[in-house]
């Protein structure tokens, strides 16, 4: 099975929107696998949007940084997910990076709307309700920055009848 990492963002946490969010999540079939709730400070985010993800490298120094004042804002939920071809599952739920951009019926695309130039010319990041990982490579870097394996809990579902190898 795939564990990706998800972020509740400030402003879901905030917006009081993470159980109907995290609803989506369970309905498909995924596993929560690790939570916890915390309010990370600018080295963690650094690690995290620099050190795994390159955001200052790829979008440069100001989206960088108006990002990690947006995610500090207020406490974050970090939750492990795991099930069949987990990240690419959790990408399609969350739907795009701009709200503006993101289809209805997306979680994004529901809960949020802000334009990558609104947020600009606020000059503040983009409140998207979450983060999901881009990739199984990124999701594995990032599940061990937010979590220790001995955080991970290991446990089976209905839906496990339906993902596991018959034996």
């Amino acid at each position: 099975m795939e564990k990706t990492l998800i972020i509740f963002k400030p402003d879901a946490v905030n917006r009081g929107i993470v159980g109907e969010v995290l609803t989506r999540f369970e309905r498909v079939g995924l596993k929560i696998v690790g939570t916890k709730m915390l309010k990370p400070d600018y080295d963690h985010f650094y690690e995290h949007y620099e050190g795994i993800g390159t955001l200052k490298t790829r979008k440069g120094e100001e989206i960088f940084e108006t990002q990690l004042q947006e995610m500090q804002q207020g406490p974050v939920i970090a939750m492990v997910l795991e099930g069949v071809d987990a990240v690419e599952l959790v990408r399609k739920l969350v739907g795009t990076t701009e709200p503006k951009s993101a289809a209805p019926g997306t979680i994004r695309g529901d809960f949020a709307h802000m334009s990558y130039g609104h947020a600009a010319a606020a000059k503040r990041g983009t409140p998207n309700v979450i983060h999901a990982s881009a990739d199984a490579a990124e999701a594995e870097k990032e599940v061990a920055h937010w979590f220790k394996p001995e955080e991970l809990v290991a446990y089976d579902i209905i839906h496990s009848h339906y993902t596991q190898p018959k034996v």
